[in-house]
């Protein structure tokens, strides 16, 4: 017999199975519990067609569902370019038709191809229903007069592969057809769609589907459109699920469209190939109103045909980062969604979202529903899903800030960076995110015609004197086209008419209940704490005394988390041999190059915590107030007194409104073992669904509470993560969850990873009364009056506490690119390391756990020991101390490190001695803690002696230390001592250092102390075209171990005159490193700045530096595919930078983990043979870089290990300028204390490489090549587990990666192709001859096109080359451009190139401006036909990002982000989006119009005149850092004149000139934006100077 564990183990695996497969299925039709089963067990033999049968089709016919692999087809991303074409009198034609193809295939390089260039990764066009050409089809193929538009439909229907030669397509077309005639409509018939298929690559061959479409007639019943529309719509619904259950969710069958209005032609295609495959397309007889396009870039090249765009309704240019909790909240909605135009047949079409869709794929699906399902309009339903920043802003009306209040009641946002187009039959539009982090630019003709895309130069055919209106599409607004108006119907208009269609105003005043106002009205006095038994409570909750003294003091006393440098060493929880959190098995995810993250400080106007909570309404029904009568909350960390609130009251106002909860125990009796903790899961999820149903005759609740207050010595607690998770997901399952809130009363959440992980699970609320009393405790013994140095309150502690908890929160869901906790809450984006799947299952359904580990028995043993702990059985002590567990500091007896004091002194000994014995005890301790600490650890090599070779036919040790590299530590983070210590070190090698993101000093790029590596990071410190032309490595920054997905933060004092020399910023003024989303964007933008920096220095290689997560292999294969010729995958562990401890100890995967994801997936994709591998993260000895080499890597990177051999000790004081040994400070008196030297290093460095001959020797290899990716050399090491690391499953990481692709190469063979052959800039050079030889000035006209990207910098590069960083006289190459500009125009533009473009410029116009002179302008021809430019956008976003010196000059108006990190430069504009003048260091700004919202945010240097006769400015300014004034001095008055002279000389500005002829006055209106920092050491500086005078 079963054990009653083991049954209700069985009971919850089935329960749960059942319901991820209900979560994930595409049905809606009632079924039986039965048919369910079947399903569920039919389902688990259904491959994925898009990836799996692909590879069956490979030559090496591999079957991926057999194999043991960490890549996962759910973690691939896509980007994209988009574009849209339409008549606003939607007249159709051929010009339509061909403009948009024209469009489509230049955006060609937004788009994707994997190792065959005929493979592409998707393409696709949306026409306005080709009416005239479709009656022509019909009556040649049925003779059949076709009905007016609008009453005959036309599907374009995919079918499975080769089906057209077995009954499967007869059979699908029977399903559709009878569903139709079920209807009452009329079926025509199909019609075959031609194609020519002779120019596919090999994957979309093999995977072609047969194209037929259906034309079907509304039937003998007349229906108006919407009435036919829904029919049509019902019918796709009920057809797509009969055929996912007769053939699988992904057999290859999708209906690309159905509908009166429009058809979509798109397929596995490059951009170019769409026309040439479809041939209707070509047809002189297609003609359309409209048209929408879309260029796919995925992250892996098994794309499939369904997955391209557009879609249904809308293509996607994005990322939705909150799709697991938008479908899970989606789904949990059907309990409560009817439409009242379908009635019973809505359960039809639910669920809605699927996992077998894409995130824009759900997107979409959702939208249909909303606006055919609903009586919402498109432009309504886009609003609710993508809602613009209303919360804080101050720039909307009042109406429709209620409008998005009251929808936030009806749903959470879709979170994430998108441009969304989109198009029913009477709107085609687009609308942006709300932080405006997708490009998008549009064009109005005189002759009707509107054009918005990805970029402008598109259409290049359309002359200039033909655009009436050249703009751009802002953050968070809509570009709408109504047909039935016939124009461009402006966003405030809209969103207006929209917003006041109801009195959403009086609904949300009078039905939304305010927690704080309740609190207010009811709340008692607090009892007072009773600290007797504290210390014993906190050690039952996981509490330690580092986490009192490091984490919650600091909180309490200065409202942030505190820091923490030289990265994680600590042993992951499931290999830890002390009781952990189940949270610490979380990991965070964040973002990196498929989206960006955001800063949550300086672009805070973007973000927000507050969330409505409480019962949903239907959410297909008609706007009314009952959809607003939930409880508001402010701040999710809530205070004792709001629990008390929740739980000691019940709020019932006028119009029923009310809000009552029911309070569950979360313990459960001591020494009732794993079941007892399983019944209570059981209990508390039964409890809730029970509470939130009610009884009959009695209203169900509003709200559960989940406490563990009961915990003590008889009760033990669930952990909150545990608890809250089931429950949330036990309310999916049953579809209650929309019903009511899920707070939670909990005594073990303390620290900001703790909140993240329980609000990611699903919680609304939390309090943590344990945090609170732990801090009043320490308050009360006086620790933080003698810490602070002075008093505080109880209050005044817990209210800081709270903030720092908020602000926490802010920065983790600002990683992942997620703007709003309501979004955020539910989202799961957290990977789950070393947990069982029982337990993820369980309560974490749809988390990613690769590698199993701790199940439920080993969770309740930690528990008990957490128990143990605070009521020892054996102890009669009143008081007890709170435990030291050594978890962010070694201690002896506590948690393993793996640096400890004994390795780093044996490793000093080592490395300057030269010591082999010492180095030998140094890799026998490390290697005992790496078995405590690292994945690596649990592995073993398995040596067979009758492989071995001798040692002395092993590659030398000089070979092997060539591959290794140091890490990227910046110039001002370490001194220069030992920055250039390293340099010495790794040339003496012939390896590589790193400059890291500080820039170097040009006097080392001639001798030994030159970096090989140049890194280029979002600070773009430092960054110019001499830096880069004297590279062998470029290294984009994507992510940093220690801290991925957050920007940094170098000290004033730690920028000394040197530091600020070489980063070309102000000495003493702090620098702000922002998170990496100025100009990477999405994979296409990553894929232009690989571009950018290869024409910058075209014999060197550029690099991406990643860090380790899941889903790393597929972001590399998209960077493989977007031509990076190298790739590092950095390991959480490692790096001198400091963060919080949130992010050091919460975020990023062990590197093992993410180099064999990564080895894998590009194996898998053929792609691995055309980039190197690196990998670092605490690597310090031969067997590290071993098994480093087996798991795929070929180069290997050092940081932690060298800096010890110079003499570091581990003080963790990186960020404090106090290091002790001269390594981590600027400070001259400590810097004098480095003793480190080369030899220390090259020592170490030779001592690893010799221990990696002795391993190749004894598995046989000769060389490195030969050993890399040779798993099956690995295996595990059972000796030593313990409860919690023996659950652990190491075979996906051995899987060898040749034997998932055997004809592809495993390590690097050829190199990329970067096509700089075919740039324009050859053109120049070459005409430029005389310049780069002689110094003689040239002049050079040229055509430039959307498609010459980076122009210039090959250029540059030749002059930097050759005249280093003093580069040529001013204008001796001076080149005048007629067209349109590429993305990147004028990047790193070397000094003595000037550059005029007459027409307009994409993204990152002046990127890296290094001492050239740009100017953009229409042709003065364009100008007197009346054109004003500066009411247009002329250049686009990101415009002199990371510029260090130079002129650029813009007639007309720039996008967002404009100056960014600018500190040189002079920009004269007139007009500029939002976040202008970011992180700005240095030069000067000066704007002669309007800005966007959040100028000046980072801004800590440089001075911006901004023209403000009306007054606007101070309201869209960030006051954080600077201060406004006005043009004091006549100097100053005669230096921005002189500036404005500038800019209309180079640009002829008519704005300008009437600013110059009427100066005196109109010096008047200008604001001086001037940073209080910058200010403040310029007038020391002067003061300085007047006492040494």
């Amino acid at each position: 017999m079963l054990s009653s564990r083991a049954v209700a183990r069985r009971g919850l695996r089935v329960r749960n199975s059942l319901r991820k497969y209900s979560l994930a299925a595409s049905r809606r039709t009632p079924r039986s519990s039965a048919t369910v089963a079947a399903a569920a067990v039919r389902k688990i033999r259904v491959l994925s067609y898009s990836t799996e049968q692909i590879l069956k089709l490979r030559d090496s016919k591999i079957d991926l569902s057999k194999q043991k692999v960490l890549y996962d087809s759910n973690n691939e991303k896509d980007n994209c370019g988009v574009g849209l074409i339409a008549n606003l009198k939607s007249k159709p034609s051929r010009h339509v038709v061909d403009v948009a193809d024209e469009m489509l295939i230049r955006m060609a390089h937004r788009g994707g191809c994997g190792c065959d260039p005929a493979s592409g990764d998707g393409a696709g066009m949306l026409f306005g229903m080709p009416d005239s050409f479709m009656r022509i089809k019909a009556k040649e193929l049925f003779g059949a007069d076709l009905p007016e538009l609008g009453k005959y439909a036309v599907a374009n229907v995919f079918f499975p592969p080769g089906s057209d030669t077995k009954p499967i397509l007869g059979d699908c077309k029977e399903i559709v057809q009878r569903l139709a005639k079920e209807r009452g409509l009329n079926v025509l018939g199909w019609r075959p769609v031609p194609v020519d298929n002779s120019m596919l690559g090999k994957d979309p061959l093999n995977s072609e589907p047969i194209t037929e479409q259906l034309f079907v007639t509304v039937g003998k019943n007349e229906k108006d459109r919407r009435a036919f529309e829904q029919d049509l719509f019902l019918v796709r619904k009920m057809a797509e699920n009969e055929v996912t259950e007769m053939l699988g969710p992904e057999s290859g069958f999708y209906v690309n469209s159905l509908t009166t209005t429009h058809i979509t032609y798109k397929g596995q295609l490059t951009p170019e190939q769409v026309s040439q495959y479809y041939l209707d397309i070509k047809d002189p007889d297609f003609i359309s109103h409209l048209a929408l396009v879309h260029s796919r870039f995925s992250t892996n090249t098994f794309p499939s045909w369904e997955r391209a765009q557009p879609i249904r309704m809308m293509c996607h240019n994005g990322e939705i980062n909150t799709l697991r909790g938008n479908k899970n909240w989606m789904f949990s909605r059907g309990g409560i969604m009817e439409s009242k135009d379908f009635g019973d047949d809505t359960s039809h079409l639910l669920p809605a979202t699927s996992d077998h869709m894409s995130d824009s794929g759900n997107f979409d699906s959702v939208l249909e529903l909303l606006t055919k399902a609903s009586n919402r309009s498109l432009p309504e339903a886009v609003m609710m899903m993508i809602p613009e920043a209303w919360q804080d802003n101050d720039n909307l009306s009042e109406s429709k800030k209620y409008f998005y209040e009251y929808n936030s009641c009806v749903m959470e946002p879709w979170d994430g960076p998108a441009m969304v187009a989109f198009t029913d039959e009477r709107y085609i539009g687009a609308t942006l995110d709300r932080n405006g982090l997708r490009p998008s630019r549009y064009y109005v003709t005189k002759d009707d015609h509107v054009m918005l895309s990805s970029e402008i130069g598109v259409c290049p055919e359309i002359p200039d004197s033909e655009i009436d209106v050249k703009h751009r599409l802002e953050p968070g607004k809509m570009f709408l086209v109504d047909f039935e108006t016939q124009r461009l119907v402006p966003d405030d208009e809209i969103k207006e008419q929209i917003a006041s269609l109801q009195p959403y105003g009086d609904w949300v005043k009078n039905n939304m209940i305010d927690l704080e106002t309740w609190v207010a009205a009811t709340a008692q006095p607090r009892e007072p704490m009773d600290f007797s038994v504290t210390n014993r409570k906190l050690n039952l909750f996981g509490y330690s005394s580092e986490k009192l003294e490091m984490l919650l003091l600091p909180m309490a006393v200065g409202g942030k988390e505190p820091l923490g440098s030289m990265g994680n060493d600590a042993a992951l929880a499931v290999l830890s041999e002390y009781p952990r959190q189940v949270n610490d098995y979380f990991k965070q995810l964040f973002a990196q190059v498929t989206n960006p993250p955001i800063d949550p400080i300086r672009e805070e106007i973007v973000m927000s915590l507050v969330c409505p909570v409480g019962p949903e309404g239907n959410l297909l029904d008609d706007a009314n107030e009952t959809h607003c009568q939930r409880l508001v909350i402010k701040h999710p960390v809530l205070s004792l007194e709001q629990m008390a609130t929740l739980k000691d009251n019940e709020y019932r106002g006028a119009n029923g409104k009310g809000f009552k909860t029911a309070v569950i125990d979360a313990t459960f009796p001591v020494d009732s073992g794993v079941d007892g903790m399983l019944a209570a899961l059981e209990r508390i999820c039964d409890e809730a669904a029970e509470a939130i149903q009610g009884q009959p005759g009695v209203k169900g609740v509003e709200g559960i509470v989940i406490s563990d207050k009961f915990a003590g010595p008889d009760r033990m607690a669930l952990p909150s993560l545990i608890a809250v998770g089931a429950v949330h997901h036990h309310l999916i399952g049953t579809k209650q969850r929309p019903k009511a809130a899920i707070f939670a009363e909990v005594g073990d959440c303390k620290e900001v990873h703790d909140f993240a992980t329980i609000f990611g699970y699903g919680c609304d609320g939390v309090c943590p009364y344990m945090a609170y009393e732990a801090i009043c405790k320490m308050n009360s013994d006086g620790m933080i009056e003698a810490m602070a140095k002075r008093e505080f309150t109880d209050d005044d502690l817990m209210t800081n506490y709270r903030k720092a908890a908020a602000k926490g929160l802010l920065k983790v869901m600002s990683k992942m690119g997620v703007s709003t906790l309501q979004s955020y809450k539910g989202a799961q984006v957290f990977e789950a390391v070393g947990l069982a799947e029982e337990v993820v299952d369980r309560c974490f359904a749809g988390t990613t756990t690769r590698i199993q580990g701790t199940d439920f028995e080993g969770i309740y043993r930690d528990l008990e020991r957490f128990h143990e702990d605070a009521f020892p059985r054996h102890s009669q002590e009143d008081s007890i101390l709170v435990r030291s567990d050594g978890q962010f500091h070694w201690r002896d007896g506590g948690e393993a490190h793996l640096n400890t004091p004994g390795g780093m002194v044996n490793l000093q000994v080592a490395a300057r001695t030269n010591s082999r014995e010492a180095f030998k005890e140094f890799t026998r301790l490390t290697n005992e803690q790496n078995q405590k600490v690292t994945l690596r650890g649990q592995l073993k090599f398995k040596f067979n002696p009758a492989n071995a070779v001798p040692l002395e036919e092993v590659e030398p040790a000089s070979e092997i230390v060539k591959r290794f590299a140091t890490g990227a530590m910046s110039l001002g983070s370490i001194s220069q001592e030992a920055h250039e210590t390293l340099a010495v070190a790794m040339n003496s090698l012939g390896g590589r250092s790193n400059t890291g993101e500080g820039g170097e000093d040009p006097l080392r790029f001639i001798d030994n102390r030159r970096s090989s590596i140049k890194q280029v990071a979002s600070g773009r410190f430092g960054v110019t075209s001499h830096y880069l032309a004297n590279s062998d490595q470029i290294q984009i920054k994507m992510a940093q171990g220690a801290k991925p997905g957050e920007g940094g933060e170098l000290p004033g004092f730690k920028v000394s005159k040197y530091i600020a020399k070489n980063r070309h910023t102000t000495p003493g003024v702090g620098l702000i490193s922002p998170p990496p989303h100025h100009d990477i964007y999405s994979i296409e933008d990553l894929a232009q700045l690989i571009h950018d920096l290869k024409c910058a220095q075209p014999h060197g290689e550029v690099s991406t530096k990643l860090v380790s997560e899941v889903g790393v292999g597929v972001v590399a294969a998209g960077v493989a595919k977007a031509l990076s010729d190298h790739i590092l995958v950095s390991g959480h562990d490692g790096g001198t930078g400091a963060a919080a401890w949130t992010g050091v100890k919460g975020c990023g995967l062990p590197w093992e983990l993410g180099l064999a994801e990564t080895q894998q997936t590009l194996v898998l994709n053929g792609l691995r043979d055309r980039v190197k591998l690196q990998t670092d993260g605490q690597l310090k000895t031969g067997r590290d870089v071993a098994i480093a080499c087996l798991l795929g890597a070929e180069e290997y990177g050092f940081a932690t290990a060298p800096l010890i051999t110079m003499g570091c000790i581990m003080m963790r004081k990186c960020h404090l300028n106090t290091c002790p040994v001269g390594i981590a400070t600027q400070d001259e008196e400590l810097r004098r204390k480095f003793t480190g030297q080369p030899e220390h290093v090259v020592n170490y460095m030779f001592m690893v490489a010799e221990e990696v001959r002795e391993i190749m020797a004894k598995l046989g290899y000769r060389k490195i090549e030969e050993m890399i990716g040779q798993t099956q050399h690995l295996e595990v090491n059972r000796k030593g587990q313990h409860y919690k690391s023996r659950g652990l499953d190491l075979s996906p990481l051995l899987t060898p990666a040749s034997e998932l692709n055997p004809s592809a190469g495993v390590y690097n063979m050829t190199t990329q192709d970067h096509g700089l052959d075919k740039a324009i800039d050859n053109k120049l050079i070459e005409k430029a001859k005389d310049a780069l030889e002689s110094q003689t000035p040239v002049f050079i006209e040229e055509v430039c096109e959307n498609i010459d990207r980076t122009l210039g910098t090959m250029l540059s590069y030749e002059v930097s080359k050759r005249y280093g960083e003093e580069g040529l006289p001013d204008d001796t190459i001076n080149v005048k451009l007629k067209g349109h500009a590429g993305q990147s125009f004028a990047f790193t533009l070397a000094k003595g190139i000037t550059i005029h473009v007459e027409g307009d410029a994409n993204d990152y116009t002046g990127k890296g401006l290094s001492g050239g002179k740009i100017s953009v302008a229409p042709s003065q021809g364009v100008v007197d036909a009346g054109f004003q430019a500066e009411n247009h956008v002329v250049v686009g976003n990101v415009c002199l990002y990371g510029a260090t010196s130079g002129k650029a000059f813009f007639r007309g108006k720039a996008g967002e982000r404009f100056c960014v990190r600018n500190s040189g430069a002079l920009a004269v504009v007139e007009g500029v989006g939002d976040h202008g003048c970011e992180y700005m260091t240095g030069g000067t700004m000066v704007c002669l119009g309007e800005t966007g919202r959040n100028f000046a945010a980072g801004m800590s240097g440089g001075i911006a005149y901004i023209y403000d006769p009306n007054g606007k400015f101070p309201a869209r300014c960030n006051m954080g850092l600077v201060g406004l004034e006005t043009i004091a001095t006549e100097a100053e008055k005669e230096e921005v004149f002189g500036f404005i002279q500038q800019h209309v000389a180079a640009t002829g500005s008519a704005v300008g000139q009437k600013m110059l002829e009427n100066w005196d006055e109109v010096s008047k209106d200008f604001v001086k934006v001037m940073p209080h920092d910058y200010k403040q050491v310029l007038e020391d500086r002067a003061k300085e100077q007047e006492a040494a005078a």
